[in-house]
């Protein structure tokens, strides 16, 4: 049964059709993902779904027990408010009691005790299972300064407390417009971990290719104006693309092979076919038009840029260092920049990620060390930022401010061929900048970096925002790059293809080079962490002999892993009990509060606990 029905729905900006006459609907456990291009109207279905914005034409219906929490791409927040008010800034009664709760109980100021009055109201509407549920979500985006204003908060950030907000809702439908935009990549890991065990239907646009797979189960495509239905995840949509795509190049063979055919009977003397049907002459123009479009398996041109000659010496790093007051981000970091060197940058968002890169260009000093540029190197930088452009210009002009040709391997392309070749379709070339939408205006800053015939490149986040199709564009002109490679990116996929080591900013000054790709990195730095806390618990409980290495599990090990068993149940219960007295209205105020703070610690150590016992599960059912 739809819990959200879509209708009939038209959709034009300006003279810009969106989609025309769309119709889906979104069942309660379905966690559905919307895909297209740049500009193709995602954003604009999701404002028509949640009722920011009307349609043309078309309805949307809701049904009435549904509760919907929305993320747009952009969130609209008041600088002047504080975390707590942006929050917890809804009518329903339970939202306001735990916000007058978290007034006193989450404030920075430890003079603030919470009023008895509140208390018994949580009991009455048994509010604390609600309660350690926030806590639990604040805790994981490190939100623990609810009195902060908005305005005080990085861009990264803000995306955090507004995801926050979404998810702490009791809601039972979460549309999320591009969620993954200024996460760090172990966030997330853990959204997606978040959102797979709920119990909630969920309608997000991300081009996040691992969360995709990871999250939803079924894909809706808008393209042309038309929305496609696909069951299953993101791989299971590139199967089904592909056989259609295998069938539409197997009907443009038969369509070519009967326009032959029909060609030879046009050529004739019109006296020879003054005698046959009107509608088969006005077939066969209907059949050219199919054979001389764009054929289903075309490929198109080759887009590989003539780079400008690099030297022998690149880029040198000689122990780097940088720190803002006491915030140590990078310490003695040396590296010599190769030929052909492919870099990714990882780490947990103000690490320090940016900062190094606005030392290599030049835009910040290190505090100690030393930047040692070779005389041919050319450096084109994409900044998170956006575009930076002054007056409101067309499209096509903004190119060709740049290259009037665009020099390519083999020959060269004009700019309307580039914009092309980059999914910005020839009906929008003369359309000015204002009129983009987010992701189109960040792929075109994109394209004016690429446009500079840079011979490194440096990309601070250059997939956010950006529609997938874009996006195998991109890695398609990258895998054919012959210069340096520099990329910040928490996309994960994407980093997968495109680089071969990995800079790991790993906090307080700590830069480690780890090669390989993304995954591989990930792998090594789980087996680091297996290694340690095996190291820590041989510690806690040392062993007095030591044996021979086995395939098979130690006695030690089968007991200990009977011992997590047992104790992660026992902590199950205690969290049990503790929210049981939580919600029975006895106990005083000073208790009721250091129960809450209680199951936060209970739910941290049953996590440090699972992750001890999944480790030792594999050995013995590996055994």
């Amino acid at each position: 049964m739809n819990i959200v029905s879509v209708e009939n729905l038209t959709k034009s900006f300006g003279e810009k059709l969106l989609f025309e006459n769309i119709s889906f609907g979104i069942e309660a456990g379905q966690k559905i993902a919307l895909i297209s291009r740049n500009g193709a109207g995602k954003s604009s279905l999701i404002k028509i779904i949640t009722g920011e914005e009307a349609p043309d034409s078309g309805k949307v219906t809701i049904g009435n027990n549904v509760r919907i929490s929305y993320l747009p791409q952009n969130p609209v927040m008041d600088h002047n408010s504080t975390i707590l008010d942006y929050l917890f800034d809804a009518d329903d009664e339970l939202t306001k009691l735990v916000r007058e709760y978290e007034h006193y109980a989450g404030s920075s100021q430890s003079n603030k005790h919470v009023p008895v009055d509140i208390i018994s109201r949580m009991d009455e509407l048994q509010a604390w299972n609600f309660e350690a549920s926030i806590r639990e979500i604040l805790g994981k985006f490190d939100i623990n300064d609810l009195d902060q204003t908005i305005e005080t908060l990085s861009g990264g950030m803000r995306k955090k407390v507004a995801l926050a907000k979404a998810l702490i809702g009791e809601a039972n439908l979460i549309i999320l417009d591009e969620p993954t935009n200024h996460l760090d990549i172990a966030m997330i890991e853990w959204l997606e971990n978040f959102l797979d065990r709920q119990n909630l239907s969920i309608f997000v646009v991300t081009h996040d290719r691992y969360f995709l797979d990871k999250v939803c189960n079924i894909i809706l495509e808008l393209d042309n104006q038309t929305i496609y239905r696909y069951k299953g995840n993101y791989a299971h949509f590139l199967e089904k693309k592909a056989e259609m795509a295998e069938i539409g190049k197997t009907e443009w063979e038969k369509a070519r092979s009967l326009y032959i055919s029909e060609l030879e009977w046009m050529k004739r003397q019109p006296q020879a076919r003054a005698t046959k049907a009107k509608a088969r002459e006005q077939a066969f123009y209907s059949l050219e038009e199919k054979v001389k479009g764009k054929r289903a398996d075309d490929k198109p041109r080759e887009f590989i840029v003539q780079m400008q000659r690099l030297g022998g010496k690149i880029l040198e790093l000689n122990y780097i260092s940088k720190q803002y007051d006491d915030n140590k981000l990078i310490e003695d970091f040396t590296y010599t920049f190769k030929r052909g060197d492919r870099i990714g940058v990882v780490g947990k968002n103000g690490t320090g990620k940016s900062t190094l890169l606005k030392i290599i260009i030049g835009e910040i000093k290190p505090d100690r060390g030393k930047v040692v540029k070779g005389q041919t190197l050319k450096i084109g930088y994409f900044q998170q930022d956006g575009m930076p452009i002054t007056g409101d210009k067309r499209i096509i002009d903004i190119v060709k401010e740049i290259a009037e040709q665009i020099v390519i391997r083999k020959g060269s392309m004009s700019p309307t061929q580039f914009l092309s070749y980059f999914n910005f379709h020839t009906d929008i070339h003369y359309n000015y900048f204002s009129s983009l939408s987010g992701g189109e205006k960040r792929k075109l800053y994109l394209l004016t970096v690429l446009l500079q015939n840079p011979n490194f490149l440096i990309l601070d986040e250059p997939t956010n925002d950006l529609d997938i199709e874009t996006l195998n564009k991109l890695e398609e002109f990258l895998q054919n790059y012959e210069g340096c490679l520099m990329i910040v990116s928490h996309d994960r996929y994407f980093m997968d293809r495109m680089v071969d080591h990995i800079f790991a900013f790993e906090g307080n000054g700590k830069v480690k080079d780890y090669y390989g790709n993304y995954s591989e990195y990930y792998q090594t730095k789980q087996k680091q962490e297996k290694a340690l806390k095996a190291k820590r618990a041989s510690a806690e409980k040392p062993i007095n002999k030591v044996k021979k290495e086995s395939n098979k599990p130690t006695y030690r090990q089968i007991k200990e892993y009977e011992t997590l068993t047992t104790e992660i149940e026992l902590l199950e219960k205690q969290k049990e009990d503790i929210l049981s007295k939580l919600n029975s209205g006895t106990g005083t105020v000073e208790e009721l509060q250091e129960w809450s703070n209680d199951v936060g610690e209970i739910m941290k150590k049953i996590d440090e606990l699972t992750d001890l016992w999944l480790e030792l599960s594999e050995i013995i059912e590996g055994s």
